[in-house]
């Protein structure tokens, strides 16, 4: 502080001037090398192709102008010490850099801002990676951007990192166990961001756990799910890496897969209907025919014949679905129809033999003849 108080009465006082001018001059050459500097740059940011060099040199200029003065007066400072009686150029030339470093890094800051918007306005909701992906880029690469700075300040004040690897050794163990939990949460929420498993608005639901919904966020400790009887579910990111996780707003198709019954009294036009049902779903629109599709006589039932319909529709939206199922289920209802066929029921058939048919029994012995048999009885 005396040594501050000590520059400033020496350059107020200084007899003739000299001082005063040569920071005039620096002052002066200072604002013409950035006039003319950050012109060219801006000129040639503005006639870049599409405009993204001028993005980035907005986000850049002011840094590049807090550099320019940072250098100017620094060198303004080591002409001034120079005069007095005890140097103090180490003292400016640490200053110097430490403030360059944080220019940098505000630099560094705003460029990685840029270029978050520049990925954003790329992806035009058309590609794979979305935006909650770029915000987590981001956030990994502001806080690398602030470590460094703030190691490489450290390292320029003179402070001895070894003693600060040291206590973060030995404080290290107790910092970890108490949020080893938050710790977790945050690497999952990483993994849920780079991986992608699902995104915001997907519907996911997990066959390890009672979690099924619509996302509505994902936090850095929690992702929100929104149930399908509009409850809230929070769900923490740690179990994602742990848990299998089924996301169907991403399939491709639905598949319809089911069961149909006719009597046993229509066998005879069976193989009709079978040809009929398969030549409506070959014709039907809303049926995905590049990919498989399946209609077969199954099983024999305990009263029906069972045949099978094994196809994928074009939608994926579920009410939309329903709406073409129900449209096949029904045309093939009238196929079996037109065919004098009708759906099974069940029934049970009970075939009773007729009593005239039966033989008479044979007749018993009579009770006195029966009774004249037993020895010692009495004969008449």
């Amino acid at each position: 502080m005396d040594r501050i108080v000590e520059f400033v009465e020496y350059f107020w006082s200084a007899p003739d001037y000299r001082l005063q001018r040569s920071l005039l001059l620096v002052f002066l050459g200072t604002l013409i090398a950035q006039w003319v500097v950050v012109g060219l740059l801006e000129r040639v940011a503005q006639r870049a192709n599409g405009g993204r060099l001028y993005d980035i040199w907005i986000k850049l200029r002011r840094p590049l102008m807090a550099l320019g003065w940072v250098v100017g007066l620094s060198y303004a400072l080591s002409v001034v010490a120079q005069s007095l009686s005890h140097d103090l150029r180490a003292e400016i030339s640490m200053a110097r850099r430490l403030v360059v470093v944080a220019v940098i890094a505000w630099a560094l800051l705003r460029l990685a801002k840029a270029g978050e918007q520049l990925w954003i306005k790329s992806l035009g909701g058309s590609s794979a990676v979305d935006i909650g992906t770029v915000d987590s880029l981001l956030l990994v690469a502001r806080v690398l951007i602030l470590t460094g700075t703030g190691v490489t300040m450290l390292e320029l004040a003179g402070f001895s990192l070894s003693a600060l690897v040291a206590f973060g050794g030995a404080g290290g163990i107790a910092v970890g166990l108490a949020a080893k939990d938050l710790m977790a949460n945050l690497f999952g929420a990483v993994l849920v961001r780079l991986d992608r498993p699902f995104s915001l608005g997907d519907w996911i639901r997990s066959p390890d756990r009672e979690i099924e919904g619509t996302v509505e966020n994902i936090g850095l400790r929690l992702t929100k799910i929104r149930t399908f009887d509009q409850r809230p579910l929070y769900v923490p990111n740690s179990a994602f890496t742990t848990i299998s996780v089924e996301n169907p707003s991403r399939m491709s198709n639905r598949r319809v897969y089911e069961y149909v019954g006719v009597r046993y009294d229509d066998q005879a036009v069976l193989v009709k209907i079978l040809q009929d049902v398969r030549k409506y779903l070959e014709a039907h629109e809303q049926v995905d025919h590049d990919r498989i599709l399946m209609v077969n006589l199954d099983r024999f039932g305990p009263s029906s014949l069972d045949f099978f319909i094994y196809l994928f529709t074009k939608t994926t939206e579920w009410a939309d679905y329903h709406r073409v199922k129900e449209e096949l289920l029904l045309g093939i209802l009238e196929i079996v129809s037109k065919n004098k066929a009708e759906i099974a029921f069940p029934t049970q058939t009970v075939h009773l033999d007729s009593l005239g048919s039966e033989a008479a029994p044979e007749p018993g012995p009579r009770p006195d003849s029966a009774r004249a048999a037993l020895p010692g009885a009495n004969r008449s």
